[in-house]
């Protein structure tokens, strides 16, 4: 089985970084691939970058040529999982979307745990377009930004801090509300007392669920593709269709 897995921004380190921990939750005979966008921000934190980086993410994938059976996303809260859907004809499986089904599955309320104060309203209306708002208890910022994400030893206090927070609210389960976050669970679960759910390692599991039960997106109502004469505007050096050509 491969799973391409989609960074959000263009930081090779932090790609890398997803996928060594893509690669510890994938089973025997899964590969992971990651795919860096060649375009778009440094680090998603906001709205603005959110759409850049969903036109980033969207046009790698457009372009890239390997064969892959299964696209995880990993952009927390990041705009463009109903595009690659509409896109492509295997598995997308949204991290945030993801962690968030699991942590259901553990708790009846689950809080996230995210980087900057901003984001936090744009990770509630993902969760909410996803089907998954009612049960979130909270969405606590840790004051970090994406990059800083690295000072792993600043990383950990700041979640404890924060995951606190978010229990205080209600969350009997915690989610990892960044890529970058990935690998932190075990033992900042073992610091909060609650289940934490990373997103990166429960997409790629539920990725290899999907392809083995032979199951893809609906090509019914809401991600049916496009009418064959509709031309698709490529990219920034073309000028967009005319409306209704």
């Amino acid at each position: 089985m491969r799973i391409v897995v989609t960074n959000c921004n263009t930081t090779q380190e932090m790609t890398a970084e997803i996928v060594r921990g893509a690669r510890t939750a994938a089973g025997p005979g899964t590969t992971v691939t990651g795919l860096t966008p060649a375009w778009g921000p440094e680090s998603a934190e906001g709205w603005l970058d959110s759409y850049l980086s969903a036109t980033a993410v969207l046009d790698t994938l457009r372009t890239y040529r390997e064969p892959y059976d299964a696209v995880v996303m990993a952009g927390f809260g990041e705009h463009g999982r109903e595009g690659a859907r509409e896109l492509v004809d295997v598995p997308v499986v949204d991290i945030t979307e993801a962690a968030a089904h699991l942590a259901c599955l553990l708790g009846r309320r689950y809080g996230v745990v995210t980087t900057l104060e901003r984001s936090c309203g744009q990770i509630e209306d993902s969760l909410e377009t996803a089907g998954v708002g009612r049960n979130c208890a909270a969405v606590v910022g840790t004051g970090l930004g994406v990059l800083d994400l690295a000072d792993t030893g600043r990383t950990r206090a700041a979640f404890v801090t924060a995951a606190e927070r978010a229990r205080q609210a209600g969350a009997e389960v915690l989610v990892l509300g960044c890529a970058g976050m990935t690998g932190l669970q075990r033992e900042v679960g073992e610091k909060v007392g609650l289940p934490v759910v990373d997103g990166v390692t429960a997409a790629v599991k539920l990725a290899e669920s999907l392809v083995s039960l032979g199951l893809t997106t609906s090509r019914a109502g809401s991600w049916a593709r496009p009418l064959p004469k509709r031309r698709v505007w490529r990219g920034p050096g073309e000028r967009p269709p005319t409306p209704g050509r």
